[in-house]
């Protein structure tokens, strides 16, 4: 069933788990992903992000990816990631996805305030709830490197940002960082921990792929209610298709076998964030 990123999130906090954002570009792992949500009875969500784009066009991903959402016999929300471009929000928000980030972090506080605020506006009008970012998560470089480019959210500028903006899910920065992690990253549980004691909004981390289960854990129980992942699931299915070909092997031979590697990895995450039966 379809809905929203906001219904989605409501009483995470209180339950102690968060729901996974299994961003996916094909058929085969939005199946792979819907299939472990139904398994385990876990509310999920699904979709892409801006930089996923050069895979398909917002109305391909759309097509796909809310017909799948509308017959799945748990909650799914289907989320465009990471939308830096107001058009291409905009149009994520016509075509009936059901969550949106706005990500204007790199702008200054009065400045990502105002936009996200409007389109909060936008979104909420649709039906559709708006995530937003404050501070920066860093991207997969050195260590040195990730901690360089992340600004660490401060719980004050949280509560303020959440209040004046109108968003439904604020992501922070708190030592994550996209894509494969160079080292290992080090967590700032305080500051989560910080922000979570004066912030009612739903928390979201970004960056999870390459955190240990145990950090995992320490997320949710800090207040974390989303946590996005790509390059566990990303990996998964290309090690499949790799496993599996051989030269009389084709596309659709290998299409069950990334399916259920998606499948098997999107489980693993359910039952560490604390998901399963949520449904």
């Amino acid at each position: 069933m379809l809905v929203n990123l906001k219904t989605i999130l409501s009483g995470t906090r209180e339950g102690g788990y968060a729901v996974g954002l299994f961003n996916c570009v094909t058929l085969e792992m939005t199946r792979g992903i819907i299939a472990a949500a139904e398994e385990l009875r876990s509310p999920v969500i699904i979709g892409p992000g801006e930089s996923l784009l050069p895979g398909a066009s917002l109305p391909d991903y759309a097509d796909m990816m809310l017909g799948i959402a509308r017959r799945a016999s748990v909650p799914v929300a289907v989320h465009f990631d990471h939308g830096f471009t107001p058009e291409l929000v905009e149009e994520a928000i016509s075509l009936g996805f059901t969550s949106v980030m706005y990500d204007c972090s790199m702008l200054p506080f009065e400045e990502n305030v105002r936009r996200i605020r409007e389109m909060a506006r936008k979104a909420h009008a649709a039906g559709c709830s708006l995530e937003a970012e404050i501070g920066h998560v860093g991207s997969n470089g050195s260590a040195e490197e990730d901690i360089a480019r992340t600004v660490y959210t401060r719980p004050e500028d949280a509560l303020r940002f959440a209040a004046e903006s109108g968003c439904d899910a604020l992501a922070v920065a708190i030592g994550t960082a996209h894509g494969v992690y160079a080292a290992a990253p080090k967590l700032d549980l305080d500051c989560l921990g910080a922000i979570a004691a004066v912030c009612p909004c739903p928390l979201v981390l970004h960056g999870g792929s390459g955190l240990s289960q145990e950090q995992f854990r320490a997320c949710v129980a800090g207040g974390i209610s989303k946590i996005n992942i790509f390059t566990h699931n990303n990996l998964a299915a290309a090690r499949a298709a790799h496993a599996h070909f051989t030269e009389r092997t084709g596309a659709f031979e290998l299409m069950p076998f990334v399916t259920e590697a998606v499948k098997q990895e999107t489980m693993d995450h359910i039952r560490i964030f604390g998901s399963e039966g949520r449904a």
